[in-house]
């Protein structure tokens, strides 16, 4: 990974509103739904689908996403490969925790089961 920080403080700068389109377009072309993709989200973040709301249109960064966000205390189950990294490798905790986010996103698209994506 970047060493220089500079991949972090992009992610960091990052929108929850720019992505979350992505993330639900990725997830419906595969026949899951939003209510599933939400559930994803809610598992790692604690948030509803009113706060998702609220966050989406404030277009806050990943940055405020994740300090505002109650992380799951199973998210350190997450591991494997996302954009060619080791999630459990991650040093920087804001670009892990985007990550996590990442990879339960892209194992709900390619069909895992919902009991395995929500660890614990």
């Amino acid at each position: 990974m970047d060493k220089s920080g500079t991949h972090d403080e992009r992610i960091a700068r990052m929108t929850f509103a720019g992505v979350y389109p992505l993330y639900l377009t990725k997830v419906e072309k595969k026949g899951r739904t939003k209510e599933e993709l939400h559930q994803v989200i809610t598992w790692l973040t604690g948030f509803d689908d009113k706060q998702l709301q609220e966050l989406i249109n404030e277009k806050v960064t990943f940055e405020t996403f994740f300090q505002r966000a109650s992380l799951n205390p199973h998210a350190g189950l997450i591991t494997g490969v996302i954009c060619g990294y080791r999630v459990e490798d991650i040093e920087n905790p804001l670009t892990q925790q985007v990550r996590y986010l990442d990879k339960l996103v892209d194992e709900l698209a390619k069909g895992r089961k919902m009991e395995k994506i929500l660890r614990g």
